[in-house]
């Protein structure tokens, strides 16, 4: 027989207190709507992913359509026949073939590809530069000026779009890739010192110090600490890609057609004459493509870097 007097050892004198009753009542509807909630979720999932890859589906198999059979439209009624439209047909790649036959196709692909690319790089390395200074520097203005940068994104892109065209014309940048990669670079930059700002904050300035101790220059100390901030440089370099590469209003209002782009050269295969929807589908595909492979291989990267600046150390 175990003694009142004896304290029990291990337990807190709150956990001998009786505690609040609880209803039945309130676990059976807690369970049903526990039960309830999975199945909703799961729908809702469902839903969601039927609704975010059906275009893509529909964009593939229209590429590879015969032409003039991806748009057809079945008799009404037709469930069968609408069906067997979506997923029966004999796959052909004369969409593809036309679309690079003329050889123009290439060029404007590549025209994409140096644009944002030279963005992208240039807005990573004065964007690193500036970061790091608003981040570790501390003089009048700091807070007006990182406030300036980010405003300057906070503008509509038609809104400078005429502004910037009179100063293109002016040092003649109209129709160059210099000039898109400039233009590109006036939104990507400010971007880049927002994002990259918060990678610089999360890293520890003792570590600076410490290479500072030793001898080294502020500039070498940069350089030392920019490998602890890969994963957000890789991450801001797939967005400034990203942006440059989706650009649709700058490629044609000062690219013109020597620098014209994938989005304005999709653009271009609606004339009058007709709309090769075949040809559009396949553009689609060349101008996707690259971009979901290069996701899909720096993922890793752009998850912890885009999550690497949210908490400060």
């Amino acid at each position: 027989m175990v003694d009142i007097a004896t304290p029990v050892v291990g337990r807190d004198e709150d956990d001998l207190l009786p505690g609040p009753a609880i209803n039945p009542k309130d676990q059976v509807v807690r369970g049903r709507g526990a039960r309830l909630s999975g199945p909703a979720i799961s729908i809702f999932l469902g839903l969601y992913v039927l609704w975010t890859l059906a275009p893509f589906y529909i964009m593939v198999t229209s590429a590879f359509k015969q032409r003039g059979s991806a748009f057809n439209l079945p008799a009404e009624g037709d469930w069968g026949g609408a069906a067997k439209k979506l997923f029966v047909f004999e796959p052909t790649g004369e969409h593809f073939a036309a679309l690079f036959r003329a050889g123009d196709f290439e060029r404007y692909m590549t025209n994409s590809v140096l644009a944002a690319l030279g963005s992208a790089v240039i807005s990573i390395v004065f964007g690193t530069t500036a970061a790091y200074a608003i981040s570790r520097g501390r003089f009048r203005g700091k807070s007006d000026l990182y406030f300036w940068i980010i405003s300057t994104r906070m503008a509509p892109v038609v809104a400078v779009t005429v502004p910037l065209y009179a100063i293109f014309k002016n040092l003649g940048l109209l129709g160059s890739i210099p000039g898109l990669i400039l233009a590109y670079t006036v939104f990507n930059l400010p971007f880049s010192i927002w994002i990259l700002k918060g990678f610089f904050d999360s890293v520890p300035y003792e570590i600076e110090e410490a290479y500072m101790v030793d001898g080294h220059s502020r500039w070498q100390a940069l350089l030392k600490i920019v490998p602890l901030v890969v994963p957000g440089l890789a991450a801001v370099l797939v967005l400034c890609i990203l942006l440059a590469w989706n650009d649709f209003i700058f490629a044609a209002v000062m690219g013109g057609e020597s620098a014209k782009t994938l989005p304005v050269a999709t653009q271009g295969l609606k004339s009058a004459s007709g709309i090769e929807w075949g040809q559009i589908m396949a553009a689609g595909i060349v101008t996707v493509a690259p971009m979901l492979l290069l996701g899909i291989v720096i993922r890793k990267y752009m998850v912890q870097g885009l999550t690497m600046g949210a908490v400060k150390q």
